[in-house]
């Protein structure tokens, strides 16, 4: 089945870990919205991580191959930033952490922005802002907006809060911003109402074996 067409699933409230999310099981069968550069366009167009006229022009500059080589070292880049979040999540990141995060930073140092000064349109007249601009010179660039996605994760969040759903087959990933920090599940939509049927079923067989 081809689930480029399905929507990819964002929960996580954190992009870095939506982008481990590409890769997830709903339902208990395994689906990879990156399996193919179209699935990576897709992704990064749902995502919001890259506008769609870059998208559509990367399309028609890059043959399939190039892209889905891109997918390919996206995939491996959430495989191993994947790995990386699982050991470490639940609790605060940490000096020596530095360390396991070269492959990421060597990543960090091939991407290529500018700023230039752009008008702004306000009430009462025109006023200007600093916008940083991609420079997208291959296919590989498109990591580039993923990789900075998973720097700000690890700068920006707490991973005391980085937490695996719950959900006994499920493979996603959250931050969680909650008041109490008491979310256990990807989405009630998704693994919280099955949780609570099943605790149900749980109570109504052990009233009946009282």
């Amino acid at each position: 089945m081809d689930y480029r067409q399905t929507p990819a699933i964002f929960i996580a409230d954190a992009t870095g870990l939506d982008f481990l999310n590409s890769e997830a099981t709903p339902g208990g069968e395994a689906i990879d919205w990156i399996s193919d550069g179209e699935g990576l366009l897709a992704w990064l167009s749902q995502a919001g991580l890259v506008p769609a006229e870059v998208l559509e022009t990367m399309r028609n500059r890059y043959a399939p191959a190039e892209l889905n080589e891109a997918a390919k070292k996206a995939r491996e880049l959430r495989s191993w930033f994947k790995d990386f979040a699982r050991k470490r999540k639940g609790r605060p990141l940490v000096a020596e952490d530095l360390h396991e995060l070269e492959p990421l930073n060597q990543l960090l140092r091939r991407d290529a922005q500018h700023r230039e000064i752009v008008p702004k349109a306000a009430d009462g007249g025109t006023t200007f802002e600093l916008r940083v601009d991609r420079c997208w010179h291959s296919a590989e660039s498109l990591l580039m907006p993923i990789a900075e996605a998973l720097a700000r994760l690890v700068c920006e969040e707490d991973f005391t809060h980085v937490k695996a759903c719950e959900g006994p087959r499920c493979t996603l990933m959250f931050v969680d911003h909650t008041r109490r920090h008491a979310r256990r599940w990807c989405s009630m939509a998704l693994c919280g109402n099955r949780a609570k049927v099943a605790a149900h079923r749980k109570r109504i067989k052990e009233q009946r074996s009282d």
